[in-house]
């Protein structure tokens, strides 16, 4: 065999040493054994601001519904009223199910799934938007959702547990006006109930204008039963201090807890007597009972697992002045801090697009973006900003409006990097038509998924060019909504003060007709993106030319990495 030059061997040496270092942190991420909560869907972020630590005085929540296949489609739920005497039909919701749509809608076809539980029907339930979950009702009670795991012994898959996490939802926003409201309803149905089936640990941000909250539920084991007069369920709720921010990305984030400051902390009888008698805390070990610790350790840090970054990065991104470091185990940081400045919610829909840029866990480090710069080449870290989510939403819940008025839910549909945040008042009586409809599966101009998802697919070629095309539309289209958003809130409350009803249809027609422009807008990008990068070139429509070396040519850097590439495997030149 001919002797290759010697910068070339080096170069194959060198690459052969990244080869063996990607097995190893393969194998370092991917231990044989797991954690209960390691072994959870990586599937939602939630960021949590309470009212003096934003800019605007709004509470905040956020979730970013990272499934990956789950039903994106929305729903308007108009408030009515019941007789005395009316029952509410309890169903089993699960999360992750669709159907094709040639059968039917998902909220439609649930019902089929009827638990074999009726409660008392409210004399009357509010109105409410929901997606997976319920997000935000006429009150402004706001949520958002993780999951978070729990304990394997204590899963209970069986019949016997009637509620899951989606129906607490969308009873709480039927039903509830403040965040502890929904939190000593929610824990008291599952008590009852029993909370399961479908789902395993669950968070749940819950919000009003004046307080947010973490909430956590679990399920009390498959041998559970009404019959046997025990809470069908243990769950505990902490408030995040006005003045902080706090975050939830898919683990537990309560540790100890005093349940005698009740301003703080709320929960269920049950929510260290089932600990002990699980086995899960020992009251003679000498350490204090902590939540997290005893029904859900998330073990590990950022450093010796990317997949468990955004903690951290969360941290690092309100409060870089803590200098917390990445090799903090995940279990040590702070339940919340005071941010080093108050958070807009420009702010906030940053940190949902997040990817660690500039840090350790940079998906672009190196050559890890590829020759255009795609972030999601490199999947090795688990970063707040995905290109699998659903859809991603950060409510406002704000004193000094009525609620129809105050609470809004901003709405991004597909990669939160790609999408636009659209704006939808608590007060609003429909959501658009084509935010109703639309499938993973089945492609549809209708739907208005598909227009955000149709440009991030032509984005995905060029990222590095494509994306900066994205963010011009961005600024057009969600920062101008932003801009308005005073201007709107005035309107609508003159509105109000005239009649409520006037109100409505005004903020139900901006809503609708601002999502319909969005949509229009971003099916029109997606055109323009396959044209402009039409065979990796420049296309400029405008003056008919054509400047392929612009983006066709990828760096020498890559280029020579190419050539290192194809030495080491195929060293013949075969």
């Amino acid at each position: 065999m001919k002797p290759k030059p010697i910068a070339l061997r080096n170069g194959v040496a060198i690459l052969a040493l990244f080869i063996m270092a990607g097995f190893l942190t393969m194998r370092r991420n991917h231990p044989a054994t797991v954690s209960p909560s390691d072994a959870e869907p990586e599937g939602c972020t939630v960021i949590m601001v309470g009212k003096e630590a934003s800019t605007d005085g709004s509470v905040m929540t956020t979730h970013a519904a990272d499934c990956g296949v789950c039903d994106w489609t929305w729903r308007h739920v108009p408030a009515a009223d019941y007789k005395s005497g009316e029952t509410r039909k309890i169903y089993h919701i699960n999360q992750i199910r669709t159907w094709p749509p040639s059968e039917g809608n998902k909220w439609d076809l649930y019902k089929n799934d009827f638990t074999g539980l009726e409660i008392p029907q409210a004399p009357r339930t509010y109105a409410f938007h929901h997606g997976v979950f319920g997000y935000l009702n006429e009150h402004q009670l706001a949520i958002g959702e993780a999951t978070i795991g729990n304990a394997r012994k204590i899963s209970n898959p069986t019949p016997a547990a009637k509620i899951d996490i989606t129906m607490l939802t969308l009873l709480a926003m039927e039903r509830c006006r403040t965040a502890r409201e929904a939190i000593q309803f929610m824990g008291g149905l599952a008590e009852k109930h029993g909370f399961g089936f479908h789902d395993g640990g669950e968070m749940l941000a819950v919000g009003d204008p004046n307080e947010v909250w973490v909430f956590e539920i679990m399920p009390v084991g498959p041998l559970w039963t009404p019959k046997i007069g025990k809470p069908g369920a243990v769950w505990c709720a902490q408030r995040v201090p006005d003045d902080h921010v706090s975050v939830c990305p898919n683990e537990s984030r309560i540790g100890e807890i005093d349940l005698k400051n009740k301003d703080y902390f709320l929960a269920s009888p049950n929510v260290i007597s089932f600990a002990i008698e699980q086995g899960l805390y020992d009251p003679k070990s000498g350490r204090p009972f902590s939540w997290k610790r005893a029904y859900c350790p998330a073990e590990g840090s950022a450093k010796s697992n990317p997949r468990r970054a955004r903690l951290w990065r969360f941290f690092d991104l309100a409060a870089p002045s803590l200098k917390l470091s990445a090799d903090t185990a995940n279990m040590e940081f702070p339940f919340s801090v005071k941010p080093d400045r108050k958070l807009s919610l420009q702010d906030v829909m940053t940190m949902m697009r997040d990817k660690c840029a500039g840090t350790e866990f940079d998906p672009l480090r190196g050559m890890r973006g590829g020759p255009f710069g795609n972030p999601y080449y490199d999947t090795s870290t688990r970063t707040i900003g995905t290109n699998h989510a659903e859809y991603t939403t950060v409510t406002q819940s704000r004193s000094g409006f009525p609620g129809p008025i105050g609470g809004i839910v901003w709405l991004a549909l597909g990669s939160q990097d790609t999408s636009c945040f659209v704006p939808f008042y608590a007060g609003i009586g429909a959501m658009p038509d084509s935010y109703r409809v639309g499938d993973h599966w089945v492609f549809s101009r209708d739907s208005a998924r598909w227009a955000f998802d149709y440009t991030d697919y032509h984005v995905q070629v060029v990222y590095g060019a494509a994306i900066e095309d994205v963010k011009e539309a961005r600024v057009k289209w969600e920062d101008s909504a932003i801009a308005r958003t005073p201007e709107i809130d005035k309107q609508a409350q003159g509105l109000y003060a005239q009649d409520p009803v006037k109100a409505v249809e005004f903020l139900t027609g901006y809503c609708l007709d601002n999502a319909r422009s969005v949509v229009t807008a971003w099916w029109e990008l997606g055109d323009r993106l396959l044209v402009k990068y039409n065979k990796l070139g420049t296309y400029n429509a405008d003056k008919r030319t054509a400047e392929r070396s612009k983006v066709q040519t990828a760096p020498d850097w890559w280029k020579k990495m190419v050539r290192v590439y194809d030495a080491f495997f195929d060293p013949e030149g075969r």
